[in-house]
């Protein structure tokens, strides 16, 4: 399989993009999803979710001090 990038995997490999998306590789092509999910239910008017590159994961944290968690009920992915 030819990824987006150019770079070529074998039959039944798996690797995470850049984007934090969970790739494999068939002989029908590639598949890719989230590897993450979203927060989706969430007071928007005190707190923001913030995404993390680096552990591909969201945190939802109050808008005026980031070091307070605020509570997600729902989240999607």
């Amino acid at each position: 399989c030819l990824d987006e990038e150019g770079e070529v995997h074998e039959f039944g490999s798996s690797w995470r993009t850049e984007d934090c998306n969970d790739c494999s590789c068939s002989k029908s092509g590639i598949g890719c999803c989230n590897s993450y999910m979203t927060p989706v239910d969430y007071d928007e008017e005190k707190c923001e979710s913030i995404f993390n590159k680096e552990t591909c994961s969201y945190k939802v944290v109050e808008k005026d001090d980031h070091s307070k968690e605020c509570p997600a009920h729902s989240w999607v992915g």
